[in-house]
């Protein structure tokens, strides 16, 4: 059942098994350390250790599933994983290697060109463009999230957009996809149908992936902080995901 967290409430740690599972991963927070700029996450070689090994293991029932686009995940992650989705849940490459992707909304230009605008006269505010989303960047600028929130707030109603927040960023994209989407699209696919779904993230937009993963029968991982949230299960950070990932491995 989801959980209701509190300052004293600890979610238990995942079950180790490998059998029958399939594993969604979010990036940023989870697989990787978050870092001031979105450029400063580079590859390291326990992770792409770990993900090369986890494909194996899991006979490919594993994709990366990330707010980055899939050109980000495949920098980040040293091309260790054939399947992945990017721009929560808008583009998804299968484990053929074909990508589904949905045209840009036409208020994207519109985001982006308010977007560079605010960010010309804040120094630390970053934004970027991934084709079928705006994002705004103020984690090197917290003084600004305040008028970076009114600004989002005010495209999403002018533009049609969806507005999706995470850690010190705002972003909107072309409406339509979810984390949760990708996975339940995933799931529908060999290799993934008929296994048991876990989605394992730590922001606000993963939210959506473990309502999907429990309403098919799996269940959501928290990483880091305790907080409401619909996860059943939670590690600490990305060092306690990279460990239970690796005994997966050899479950």
């Amino acid at each position: 059942m989801p959980s209701s967290a509190g300052v004293d409430l600890l979610l238990p740690p995942p079950p180790i098994r490998a059998e029958g599972m399939a594993l969604f991963l979010d990036l940023d927070g989870v697989l990787a350390p978050m870092a001031p700029t979105p450029d400063a996450v580079v590859p390291t070689s326990r992770r792409t250790a770990v993900l090369r090994a986890l494909d194996q293991r899991l006979d490919g029932r594993v994709a990366i599933v990330s707010g980055r686009t899939i050109a980000e995940i495949d920098r980040i992650a040293d091309r260790a994983m054939p399947t992945a989705s990017g721009v929560h849940g808008l583009e998804r490459r299968r484990r053929d290697g074909s990508v589904v992707r949905p045209p840009a909304d036409e208020g994207v230009v519109e985001a982006l060109r308010a977007f560079k605008a605010f960010a010309a006269d804040r120094p630390g505010v970053i934004v970027e463009d991934k084709g079928i989303s705006a994002g705004l960047h103020y984690r090197l600028a917290p003084e600004a999230e305040d008028e970076a929130a009114r600004l989002a707030q005010q495209l999403e109603a002018d533009t049609g957009l969806s507005l999706q927040p995470g850690h010190m960023v705002l972003e909107l994209k072309t409406p339509g996809a979810t984390k949760g989407t990708a996975v339940q699209a995933f799931m529908a696919e060999a290799p993934f149908r008929g296994a048991v779904p876990v989605m394992l993230g730590d922001d606000l937009t993963d939210e959506h992936g473990f309502r999907a993963a429990e309403d098919l029968g799996g269940f959501g991982v928290l990483v880091g902080p305790v907080r409401e949230t619909a996860a059943r299960y939670g590690l600490s950070g990305v060092d306690a995901v990279l460990d239970w990932l690796e005994a997966v491995t050899k479950a």
